[in-house]
This record gives structure tokens, C-alpha cells and sequence, in this order.
């Protein structure tokens, strides 16, 4: 059961990889109305006040997604909520989890009738609670009995594992900042520069990259530091959505109170 559970939540690692390694590739330019350097063709309107800076002026859209994925993986810590696709299920995951630089993390994970999981890493434990839902989906092709047993256990209850144990390995990496974004930056050389927009009402610009048919879209902060503020994949395969806030947040990681059961000592 402990492996079956946690299988699932492994699946949003999988997904985030495809999601920000997408504009880590070498795709081809998408027929962008961009010239093929990657600056927009766009005119600025003239000003004979007070000429205004083009964010991120004189930079490719390569080099913007670039500055975007180092920047963000040097948060001090960030917020990551969206939509991932379930490859197993062919369903979608909803996504709403905090990270900081040294590793820790906490949040929640839906997956839609299958349930809802929520988990707390911290240091070198790792918290995790499962509803019933989730167990049951988990376990399916399982004894029944098992699945029952495993859900009077754990359905509603917060237990505790080592992150040294082979079955969290995965979910650990899930939580750093710079396996999460690892080598995203690199290679970005077709990606393309396009519009200027807001984020929940941060300015940003996109930056769009195509694979065949495949479509991505970064969108970067113009003011600050330049953090991935969201990033679509209208991809076949990997459709997802994943806004990231909250940067320089403290990520909330008190234990769980009260009765926390010890997977470790039922191995």
C-alpha cells in the first residue's frame, strides 16, 4: 500500500518535468509573427516625455526563458497551483503545493474522483494523508481485504515516513527547487518572444515555444526579479497549466498534532 499511494503522488513530478522541461528542448520556431531573432516587430508608441524601457529589451525569447527558469530556481521559496495531466488515468491533477530552498515542501494533490492527498516534508520526514478515495483508488487490482485494512489505517490520518526510504525518494526530488527546474534553461534558442499581459495583475511577457504540434507558453515578470509567474502546454500528450506565486513566502511545515502514525516501524 505504502508504494501504491505514494505512486501516485509521483505522477505530478512527472508531469511538472514535462511541463517546464518543455522549453528546455531545441523545438523549432512555430511561425511566430516574430522576427526569427526572437524580439518582437511590434513599434513602440513614441513618447517625447518620458520614453518608456521595453521589458527585457534587446533579449531573444530564448534568453528571456532562459533568465525566467535561473531566476525561479533560485527562489528562496514559491508556490506552485495548477492543472497536470494523469497519464495512468488519463484524468487531471490538481496541483497546489509550496517549496522552498532547502528542500521542504507542503500541500495538497486532487485527483479528481480518485481522491485528494495531502503531505509535509520536512527535514527528513515526510507527512502524508490520504483520503478514502485516494487509497482505494490506488489499490485497485488489490485483495479487498487488504484495501479495506489499508483504508481503516490510513484513510483521514496523518502518518510519517523517512525520506531515506526508497518509496519517498521520488516525492523528495519533487520538493527541490533545483531538481524541479534542473536544466530547463538550457537550449531555449528557438523559443520566441510575444505579447506583454499581466498575471493576476503582475505585468509579464510570453514566451512561446513549439514542438510539431505541441504549443508552450512561458510567461516571465518584467518587474523584479524575472520569475516564471505561469506556464501553459497546450502539448497532446502533457495539456497542463501551472501558475506560480508566493515567492519569498514562508512555506508553512509545523508536524501534523495529535497521533501520527509511523510507516517506518511497520516495514
Amino acid at each position: 500500500m505504502r508504494r501504491t499511494a505514494l505512486a501516485g503522488l509521483c505522477l505530478v513530478a512527472v508531469s511538472v518535468a514535462a511541463l517546464t522541461g518543455c522549453a528546455g528542448e531545441d523545438q523549432a520556431n512555430g511561425g511566430s509573427s516574430n522576427d526569427p531573432t526572437g524580439r518582437s516587430t511590434t513599434k513602440e508608441p513614441n513618447s517625447t516625455s518620458r520614453p518608456e524601457k521595453k521589458p527585457f529589451a534587446g533579449l531573444t525569447g530564448g534568453e528571456i526563458a532562459d533568465k525566467a527558469f535561473k531566476a525561479t530556481a533560485g527562489a528562496s521559496s514559491l508556490r506552485m497551483s495548477g492543472d497536470v495531466p494523469d497519464e495512468e488515468s488519463g484524468g487531471t491533477i490538481r496541483l497546489d503545493m509550496a517549496l522552498n530552498e532547502a528542500g521542504d515542501c507542503s500541500g495538497t494533490m486532487g485527483f479528481g474522483k480518485q481522491g485528494e492527498a495531502e503531505l509535509i516534508k520536512t527535514g527528513d520526514v515526510l507527512y502524508l494523508k490520504y483520503d478514502e478515495a485516494f487509497l482505494r483508488a490506488q489499490s485497485k487490482g488489490e485483495p479487498q481485504a487488504d484495501v479495506d485494512a489499508a483504508v481503516a489505517l490510513l484513510a483521514g490520518k496523518w502518518a510519517k515516513m523517512s525520506t531515506d526510504d526508497a518509496d519517498a525518494e521520488d516525492l523528495s526530488t519533487f520538493c527541490d527547487l533545483d531538481m524541479v527546474f534542473g536544466g530547463a534553461e538550457e537550449g531555449n534558442s528557438a523559443a520566441t518572444r510575444g505579447r506583454t499581459t499581466t498575471v493576476d495583475g503582475a505585468q509579464a511577457v510570453t514566451v512561446e515555444a513549439r514542438d510539431g504540434k505541441d504549443h508552450f507558453t512561458l510567461y516571465v515578470a518584467t518587474e523584479g526579479e524575472p520569475y516564471l509567474l505561469r506556464l501553459d502546454s497546450a502539448s497532446a500528450d502533457d495539456p497542463g497549466s501551472i501558475t506560480f506565486s508566493d515567492y519569498g513566502k514562508s512555506v508553512p511545515l509545523d508536524a501534523p498534532k495529535g497521533n501520527v502514525l509511523d510507516l517506518d516501524s511497520l516495514s
